[in-house]
Order: C-alpha cells, then structure tokens, then sequence
C-alpha cells in the first residue's frame, strides 16, 4: 500500500520565508543561486572541493581557484 506524501512535508522546515512552491520563477533562479554559493562556501570551509562536471569530465574547484580534472 502507497501513502502520497504532500510535496510541503518534503521540505525540511528552517530559515526559509516562503515556501519554493510558492516562489515565482525568478524567486526560485535566485534560491538555487543562493543555495549554490552556500555550499560552496561551506565545502571551502571545511577544507574539501567542489566537485562538479564540466564540459563532460569531472572536475575539482579548489578554494584558491583551481580547477583539476578528476580521472
């Protein structure tokens, strides 16, 4: 037996003033912006890269700006 879940309960409750399924699009292009430099920044802080693809390879973004190619 499935139970759906409401998309609302999904969301983990914390700083948040509005609800992303009540964001307009551009309000949503600019969370996930937010979101991104926030991770960025924590991965950073703690000493760890970011890890993303590019171009189809896997790369590294250091805190000093680098960027190395992962094999």
């Amino acid at each position: 037996m499935q139970t759906d879940i409401p998309l609302e309960q999904l969301v983990k409750k914390g700083m948040m003033t509005k609800s992303p399924f009540e964001m307009t699009p551009a309000e949503l292009k600019l969370w996930h912006l937010e979101n991104e430099i926030e991770a960025k920044k924590y991965l950073f802080s703690i000493g760890q890269p970011l890890v993303y693809e590019k171009d189809g390879r896997m790369v590294a973004e250091f805190a000093d700006g680098r960027i190395e190619n992962l094999h």
